[in-house]
């Protein structure tokens, strides 16, 4: 839970992108994220989409149906006023608990997300890929700024998945395909840093370097909804290079992970 008090301060941080792998592999890189934005000072709401692994085609933004999460360290108080706002004025949401019943993304960083905003409330969403990510983290943004609240929207997503675990190997293996891995990365933070989240999800598709596309869409557009208009890399690696130290592993698999701050 380290930040650059640089950073920090170039601009008012109000939302990101956090990985969401085993806190070993990816923790320093999301709690990078959190405590920048955090460091702004507290909110009532953090807002977090998520990418979706279950195996479940579904094209709504997805709903938890528990009023707390019940985490090692504490309870998590979900956002269920602006959960319900959302459910009965959009056709863009929908409560299912299957979408967060065997679900990570969320879950990993919400500990995190506690010790950074103690007392905020947690509005977890799934979104699914597709072209109505946008209008889910607009739609969202309104109806919490209509009631008043204070937020911060966080996008649970990691990038370039690589390797035989995950039957994509295009440039084979070894250290030349970890770097490979990375670059694959790079276009799609380009778009990122640019603020383009228009193109974001044609580039996942062609090139497959994220798992949580509709997540970042989502939450590029909430913030922009409320006056974002820029965004910042902090941090860009891989699994490859975090487990270097502590648990070196062959050359043969990757993902990627990318600290990424949006700002006013």
């Amino acid at each position: 839970m380290k930040y650059n008090t640089i950073h920090a301060q170039e601009k008012k941080w109000i939302g990101g992108i956090v990985p969401h792998a085993g806190w070993i592999c990816s923790g320093a890189i999301a709690g990078e994220t959190i405590a920048t934005i955090a460091s702004h000072g507290q909110v009532d709401v953090v807002v977090v989409f998520g990418a979706i692994h279950t195996p479940v085609r579904f094209e709504l933004g997805a709903f938890d149906s528990h009023r707390q999460w019940a985490l090692p360290g504490g309870v998590a108080e979900i956002a269920e006023e602006v959960q319900a706002k959302l459910s009965e004025s959009s056709s863009l949401f929908v409560v299912e608990e299957r979408l967060h019943q065997n679900e990570h993304a969320v879950e990993v960083n919400v500990p995190m997300i506690q010790l950074a905003f103690g007392g905020a409330a947690v509005l977890p969403i799934e979104v699914p890929v597709n072209d109505r990510a946008g209008e889910m983290g607009r739609e969202t943004a309104r109806k919490i700024s209509s009631a008043g609240l204070r937020a911060v929207y966080l996008a649970s997503s990691d990038f370039t998945h690589y390797g035989t675990n995950y039957r994509f190997t295009p440039a084979g293996v070894g250290v030349n395909a970890m770097n490979w891995a990375k670059q694959n990365d790079q276009r799609l933070l380009g778009l990122i840093a640019g603020m383009r989240s228009e193109g974001v999800i044609a580039e996942v598709r062609e090139h497959a370097n994220a798992c949580g596309a509709g997540a970042i869409v989502a939450m590029m557009e909430a913030c922009k909804e409320v006056g974002a208009s820029g965004a910042k890399i902090l941090r860009h690696a891989t699994s490859y290079e975090t487990l270097a130290e502590v648990a070196p592993q062959p050359p043969t698999n990757a993902v990627g992970y990318a600290s990424v701050v949006v700002g006013i």
